[in-house]
């Protein structure tokens, strides 16, 4: 009762901040459920929770999908998830995938406080951007349920309006997460206790995204961010040290 509890928190936590800030669920969640189960636990039960938000973004935002940037990246990406079902199936119980996750999260916290959003159509179009990145977003994606910044990174570049850029970006979160949901549910890795905490996990995820967007013009976002990602930094450094 108490595991479920501190689960149904962390989860709460890091929907609570996308909901403020836009910051990444997977990767506040993924910093810390970690210590509580495997990677390959951890992994499956965001990657499960993130489809649901994503639909419901996705499904409000459908008619902005631009389908045509899809093409390139998601053939990749769904390449990547399938490499990654492997990964993650082979290797996914080993404690040196905490101490490899620890370093993804402090490389993708980086990333996050120095990217610039720009616009840059001709260098989205080249084929081997999307296809690289695809392949390494569902890669990392499918392992580590990070691999949101290799998607946000193309289709900055590529889509001028936020609405397609929103609808497109949620399309490939829901058709990536919905094949890696997909495979392991018929390979036998969803069953056990893993739908009691989808359940409770669910709960936190819709309460949490909400009372964010409620205290979207309340609170800081900036600070938030800044808050969320020393924790998920530190947590990185405490995974690869101390795990």
């Amino acid at each position: 009762m108490m595991e479920i509890l501190l689960i149904m928190i962390i989860l709460f936590a890091g929907s609570f901040i996308q909901g403020i800030s836009g910051f990444g669920f997977g990767l506040f969640a993924m910093a810390l459920l970690p210590f509580l189960f495997t990677v390959k636990e951890s992994s499956l039960l965001v990657i499960a929770l993130a489809l649901v938000t994503s639909v419901t973004i996705m499904l409000k935002f459908r008619k902005h999908i631009d389908y045509k940037s899809l093409t390139y990246i998601l053939s990749a990406a769904i390449a990547g998830r399938i490499g990654a079902f492997f990964i993650l199936n082979t290797f996914g119980e080993e404690e040196i995938m905490k101490r490899i996750l620890g370093a993804v999260l402090i490389l993708m916290v980086i990333y996050i406080f120095m990217k610039k959003e720009k616009k840059d159509p001709a260098l989205a179009e080249k084929k081997w951007l999307p296809i690289s990145l695809g392949f390494f977003g569902g890669i990392v994606g499918g392992v580590f349920a990070v691999g949101g910044p290799f998607f946000v990174f193309y289709f900055l570049l590529l889509l001028k309006d936020k609405y397609a850029y929103t609808a497109t970006l949620q399309a490939t979160f829901v058709t990536t997460s919905l094949l890696t949901v997909t495979i392991h549910l018929f390979n036998g890795d969803l069953g056990g206790t893993f739908i009691w905490y989808f359940l409770a996990g669910a709960v936190s995820v819709i309460a949490g995204s909400n009372l964010g967007m409620h205290y979207f013009s309340h609170l800081s976002s900036e600070k938030i961010k800044v808050a969320a990602g020393i924790l998920i930094a530190l947590a990185g450094i405490n995974l690869i040290l101390f795990n």
